[in-house]
């Protein structure tokens, strides 16, 4: 946060204040954000940065970077759902998910937040699905019908559970303590279970299954949430893990005849939209997918 300061371009005459924004979190020293926004901003020549910003307490944060040259956040782990008390404005499905990812600071100062994680994620799951079976856009939404396991109950699994239900999967969610996954699978109509049991839990074949725990991330890179044997049950994996982008869960999966889906898809995918209600501009999707295939 000390450097903040240092990142305020101030330019001769009449012109614009450069537009400050970052990612909160905690880590975040992680996140690749930075780096795409930053090239974006660039090659657009807009007069704007994106910092990492280490955040223990999200209300504290936003009472005192209140400026309006603070134009704009990403928020991840911890604060996707502690941050939605401090908002002025929800949208509506980032409200019904009880999670947010994406905040933009109006003109008046008044923060209006988003939920692009289930846009980006689902997307991703659904073009890697159409891949795997040959089927067109123009059939509709492959998750249809298909039964859908969610790992984790947090911000990042409300979406997933959310979008699922959205597109017409039937959805299963599974957690560490079984209230917090009873509560999420309660409001989308679907099915709870502890992590413990996933392993067991094998109903039918051809399932979905979406880990958005952090089990197998930097620097436990050797854990995995579900046992290689259980992923015969499924026909694709998705890991919203970026760090390390070729995650166990994700090599093991491959290795058992599942077709994957990378977490830098959702990050990527993710970015477009918070690009979009950053700047109102379409995102530069070509230079997002340049950066993060030579960094990831």
């Amino acid at each position: 946060m000390v450097h903040l300061r240092r990142v305020q371009r101030r330019p001769p005459g009449n012109q614009l204040r450069t537009k400050v924004y970052g990612i909160i979190g905690k880590p975040v020293g992680h996140s690749k954000s930075p780096l795409l926004f930053n090239e974006a901003y660039k090659k657009v020549g807009l007069n704007a940065v994106y910092v990492h910003l280490l955040v223990d307490d999200v209300q504290k944060f936003f009472n005192t970077y209140s400026s309006i040259d603070f134009a704009g956040f990403s928020c991840t782990i911890p604060h996707k759902e502690a941050a939605l008390k401090c908002m002025n404005e929800i949208d509506p499905i980032a409200k019904k998910i009880g999670a947010i990812n994406n905040i933009v600071r109006r003109p008046d100062g008044t923060l209006t937040a988003y939920n692009t994680d289930y846009i980006g994620a689902i997307s991703g799951i659904e073009d890697g699905l159409r891949e795997s079976n040959g089927s067109s856009p123009a059939a509709g939404s492959p998750l249809a019908g298909k039964l859908f396991v969610v790992l984790g109950a947090g911000g990042a699994g409300k979406s997933l559970a959310y979008g699922a239900k959205q597109k017409g999967a039937r959805v299963v969610v599974a957690n560490r303590t079984f209230e917090r996954a009873k509560e999420l699978a309660d409001k989308v109509g679907g099915q709870a279970m502890t992590l413990a049991e996933v392993d067991d839990f094998h109903p039918e074949e051809g399932m979905i299954l979406a880990n958005t725990t952090s089990v197998g991330m930097k620097p436990n890179i050797d854990a995995a949430p579900i046992s290689k044997e259980a992923l015969k049950h499924y026909t694709l994996v998705f890991d919203a893990i970026y760090t390390p982008k070729d995650t166990r869960l994700l090599r093991e999966a491959r290795e058992c005849g599942c077709a994957i889906v990378y977490g830098t898809e959702m990050l990527i995918r993710q970015g477009f939209e918070q690009y979009k209600n950053f700047t109102g501009l379409q995102a530069p999707e070509e230079l997002f997918r340049e950066l993060m295939s030579r960094h990831a």
